[in-house]
């Protein structure tokens, strides 16, 4: 590949990495995409993306994540807006269900999640092994699912299982006090 010496180009070609992996990027992929052959070089086109970007757009944004990589992102508080322009979804829902289930349970077996998500589960398994969010274990003839470091980079999830599943529990349960706070009217019956 030919070295890229003008910083317009290079700066060009980290946008456009940035822009289009739709995932955080380490810094050996931003300093291969830059063309630039040079970390330091890199680093510094990147605190500018970081601050003209901050500067420019009110709704997007470059951060850094907990493990060194980049990524550009939508800021979390546009995220309710933005859900019903969002194109399809990387996941249907019944694998995005899957998918938190073995997040949650993990390590979980196949043989578990069959028996809580029904046969259709194994076209999930099969979707999300493709797309590296979940690797599994032989233990015998059954296999044991759990989440892999791209889910986690994905997902902007930082901190190890035991984090991740106290994080997903107290959601579930700020979601399950919105409910209490306005019930569903429910119809009773009187047996005499």
């Amino acid at each position: 590949m030919v070295k890229i010496e003008n910083i317009n180009e290079a700066t060009a070609r980290v946008e456009a990495a940035l822009y289009s992996a739709g995932r955080p990027l380490r810094i050996e992929d931003i300093i291969r995409a830059s063309g630039t052959e040079s970390r330091t070089k890199t680093l510094e086109i990147l605190q500018n993306i970081m601050k003209k970007t901050k500067s420019t757009f009110k709704a997007l944004e470059v951060v850094i994540l907990p493990d060194g990589s980049y990524v550009m992102q939508l800021k979390p508080e546009y995220s309710a807006t933005v859900k019903r322009y969002a194109s399809k979804p990387v996941l249907p829902n019944a694998t995005l269900k899957t998918l938190s289930y073995i997040a949650y349970q993990q390590p979980i077996s196949s043989k578990q999640l069959v028996e809580v998500r029904g046969s259709g589960v194994y076209a999930h398994l099969k979707e999300l092994r493709q797309l590296d969010y979940i690797s599994h274990q032989n233990v015998g003839r059954i296999k044991i699912y759990t989440t892999t470091e791209k889910f986690q980079k994905y997902f902007g999830i930082q901190g190890d299982v035991e984090d991740l599943k106290q994080r997903l529990f107290s959601k579930v349960r700020k979601t399950a006090s919105t409910r209490h706070t306005n019930p569903v009217p429910q119809m009773t019956t009187e047996v005499n």
